[in-house]
């Protein structure tokens, strides 16, 4: 688990708009992380994607509480409900975190995992879009010319698929407005994501209370099997989310959005490899551009860091 990086709200951090090592590596753990989540969810696929969405956010609560008492922050989570700005921005980024588990969820049970690559192989574009527009990122040669060959690649996978479908523009617009807010939510990461699940826990647990009592639920009435994966579900959940925060916090978005092609290309090669997916040469010669233009980025920023 990722170190806290953050002062109390009375000295909130400022987000950074450049690139560090610390950032770069937690990233990159994130999103290897998220890259093996579909193995989870195909485990749990057998259950409503409803109930696993709730158990997420609730298990995910005391997994970021033991981390926050662990770094004594749990006094900015507390600060932060006498803030309602603040507690206002924490709703708008947990309804879209919520919105893209679910979609998410939903996608592998039901089969549509290469849909769930293609909106995480667009959403970096997306990102980077929003950084140019809203942050006034600009951005090198190099990286221009991996940009280039992302949209090539993204461009060759719409058109093997035959359009984009509602999967895929879901899961690129809910996790890249909440990539740009959660880079400027006014509090440590760790106290930022405890929040939103809290807050997303507020309607879930009478929600799944209700089905345990009617006999809908799988935690209490289901298998053993069951109970244990919706418990686990906020450790995978709680895990690569806290990390990502702290680095978000310590990349700049454009730099986020290219390295979020390692989650989608492992999802790729699993939903192939592992779920048995047909892979076609347009998907292949695709998966080969975007490699290409995260080596292209990769290059660029570590000559940046090494210029510093």
């Amino acid at each position: 688990m990722a170190t806290e990086n953050a002062a109390s709200p009375a000295n909130t951090p400022v987000a950074v708009n450049e690139d560090t090592p610390r950032g770069f590596a937690f990233g990159l753990t994130a999103y290897f992380m998220w890259g093996f989540l579909p193995f989870y969810l195909k485990a749990v696929a057998h259950l409503p994607p409803m109930e696993v969405l709730a158990h997420r956010a609730i298990w995910s609560v005391p997994v970021a509480g033991i981390v926050l008492v662990i770094l004594g922050r749990l006094k900015d989570v507390r600060a932060a409900f006498a803030n309602p700005r603040m507690l206002g921005m924490a709703c708008v980024t947990a309804t879209f975190i919520t919105l893209n588990w679910g979609v998410y969820v939903w996608a592998v049970a039901a089969g549509h995992a290469l849909d769930a690559a293609l909106g995480y192989f667009i959403n970096p574009l997306f990102s980077i879009f929003l950084a140019a527009v809203i942050l006034k990122e600009k951005l090198a040669p190099l990286q221009m010319a991996a940009i280039g060959l992302a949209v090539v690649a993204v461009a060759i996978l719409a058109w093997g698929a035959g359009g984009l479908p509602w999967v895929s523009l879901a899961l690129t617009f809910t996790w890249g407005i909440y990539a740009l807010l959660r880079k400027t939510l006014p509090i440590g990461p760790n106290q930022g994501f405890f929040l939103e699940v809290l807050l997303i826990s507020i309607p879930m647990l009478p929600y799944v209370i209700w089905l345990e009592v009617t006999g809908q639920g799988h935690f209490l009435g289901g298998t053993g099997f069951d109970m244990g994966m919706l418990a686990l579900s906020g450790l995978v959940t709680a895990g690569p989310l806290m990390i990502y925060a702290n680095g978000a916090k310590l990349l700049k978005l454009s730099t986020i959005g290219i390295m979020q092609y390692i989650a989608p290309t492992m999802i790729f090669l699993i939903a192939i490899f592992a779920f048995g997916e047909p892979l076609s040469t347009i998907k292949l010669t695709s998966f080969v551009l975007i490699w290409a233009a995260l080596a292209l980025y990769t290059v660029a920023m570590l000559r940046q860091l090494r210029g510093r």
